[in-house]
């Protein structure tokens, strides 16, 4: 078990928190409180990366001390091209935010899109509009069996096309672009996972509104919740059910 002092013994699991900005993010503090309260031998590090860094820290992995690495968002897409062996999740979504060493090859997986599922669930969600064609949003449209989504995305044809990659059928896709008025008041929530310059067409929003973005990324969706005075969940609010479920799968990995 993890001693009072907190040290590191040969033993130890060592989990990275990757990111630009690791060291600003909570989340290994919460998660080192939870190994810690469990008498788990395990221990996460904050690492901060940059951005041409990233690929040289993950690859050499597989030689180092450290046994895996939470991905924060900013980097979840480069991740993949680096993995040995991933879920099919990961190889039809194209991200990945969990990573685990496995002798010397590395093997990647999404949890952070089932936590979002959880989420909405707990909260009552059913009808939902989701904005974008990113591998967040593919992610999700993955595994959003039980609630009725809505797509959205200036490009109909780019929409028209991610949905049929994703092998959705009868499916509400929607134009949503500059100069219009959308208004999303009739969702339980929205998800915006695009890459659009802001969001200023937006009249109404739903009850909840949500994306993955960490606090040191700007957020679209966020600025205008604010102007909207609507309630606007990121990364960083859904800290502790993300820490949670990181928890589990490394404590579970590691037994």
């Amino acid at each position: 078990m993890m001693n009072n002092d907190n040290q590191i013994s040969k033993q130890t699991t060592l989990f990275g928190y990757i990111g630009e900005h690791a060291g600003a993010s909570r989340f290994s503090a919460i998660c080192n409180k939870s190994f810690k309260k469990n008498s788990d031998d395990v221990m996460m590090i904050p690492m901060n990366i940059r951005e041409d860094d990233f690929f040289f820290t993950v690859s050499n992995m597989k030689k180092s001390h450290v046994d895996g690495a939470i991905i924060s968002n900013e980097y979840v897409t480069k991740t993949v091209e680096i993995l040995d062996n991933s879920s099919d999740l990961v190889n039809r979504a194209g991200m990945c935010d969990i990573v685990f060493k496995e002798g010397e090859t590395l093997r990647g997986d999404i949890f952070v899109t089932r936590v979002l599922l959880e989420k909405l669930k707990d909260l009552g969600v059913s009808k939902v509009a989701m904005i974008g064609t990113s591998a967040h949003a593919k992610a999700f449209s993955l595994m959003a069996c039980g609630f009725s989504v809505s797509y959205f995305y200036d490009d109909l044809e780019e929409l028209i096309l991610f949905t049929q990659e994703m092998e959705l059928d009868n499916v509400d896709v929607n134009r949503i672009a500059y100069g219009m008025e959308v208004d999303f008041s009739t969702y339980d929530a929205v998800l915006d996972f695009s890459d659009l310059d802001n969001l200023d067409m937006v009249v109404k929003l739903a009850s909840y509104n949500f994306d993955m973005k960490n606090t040191k990324e700007y957020s679209n969706l966020k600025t205008r919740a604010n102007k909207l005075d609507a309630t606007y969940i990121g990364y960083d609010d859904m800290i502790e059910e993300l820490t949670t479920q990181a928890y589990r799968l490394i404590v579970k990995g590691n037994n």
